[in-house]
């Protein structure tokens, strides 16, 4: 383990639970007093997409070094890892198509994620503060677009998300089938438990985790979006 073991519910998974909304807070007392130069904006975006890649990095180079990177778990073929890497381009470029994916997928996964995480070692290793940093960065980003960007999400976003979702599934499909992995869980649900197991048996969770996310972005788009024709 190198480390002290997670455990869910517990006083360190609580505090970053608690970490999070503190910051979702801060960014929303904030978003009217955010820099309005554009400049400064640009810089402070890319500083932390920069955070976020370099912490990326930092894990894998830690997985490498203590024999724990295999391509059965490694690639970053989760829907948080494409989801950090979207979020990364999202903050450099601003593309409005990456937003519709971040916003979603981006919020709906890290969300579930930090509520039942499938994370081995706890505070004060690296390990903690990658995976919570990482999902945190993700919602913040999706945020910040929102509430400081002007960025809106729109109902064709969500059907746009799901399109993406269902024409990687296929791909995620054959390389956990060659190399033995489970990557969105498309093989079986995590050992630890999570929501997933609310969801049916294999394979039917699949189908049932289709709806449950359409209706969770349906949720987000009525939280975060307009509800005007486009």
């Amino acid at each position: 383990m190198n480390g002290p073991r997670f455990e869910m519910f517990s006083l360190a998974h609580l505090s970053a639970i608690g970490f999070l909304v503190m910051a979702i807070v801060l960014l929303f007392i904030m978003k009217d007093r955010w820099p309005s130069q554009m400049e400064t904006r640009a810089v402070m975006e890319r500083v932390f997409a920069f955070t976020l890649l370099l912490f990326d990095s930092m894990y894998h180079l830690w997985m490498v070094s203590t024999d724990r990177w295999h391509l059965l778990d490694s690639l970053p073929l989760e829907l948080c890892s494409l989801s950090l890497l979207a979020s990364i381009v999202l903050l450099w470029t601003g593309n409005r198509h990456v937003f519709d994916f971040v916003f979603y997928a981006g919020i709906g996964g890290a969300l579930q994620a930090i509520a039942t995480p499938v994370l081995d070692l706890s505070f004060p290793h690296f390990r903690y503060f990658h995976f919570f940093y990482t999902h945190l960065g993700i919602i913040l980003t999706a945020l910040y677009f929102v509430w400081i960007k002007g960025y809106r999400p729109t109902f064709t976003g969500i059907l746009k998300t799901m399109l993406v979702l269902n024409v990687l599934l296929p791909f995620i499909m054959i390389v956990n089938w060659a190399v033995g992995g489970n990557y969105m869980f498309l093989r079986m649900k995590p050992a630890d438990g999570s929501l997933l197991d609310f969801l049916g048996p294999y394979p039917w969770y699949i189908v049932s985790l289709e709806v449950v996310a359409f209706l969770l972005f349906f949720i987000l788009w009525l939280l975060g979006g307009r509800r005007s024709s486009e």
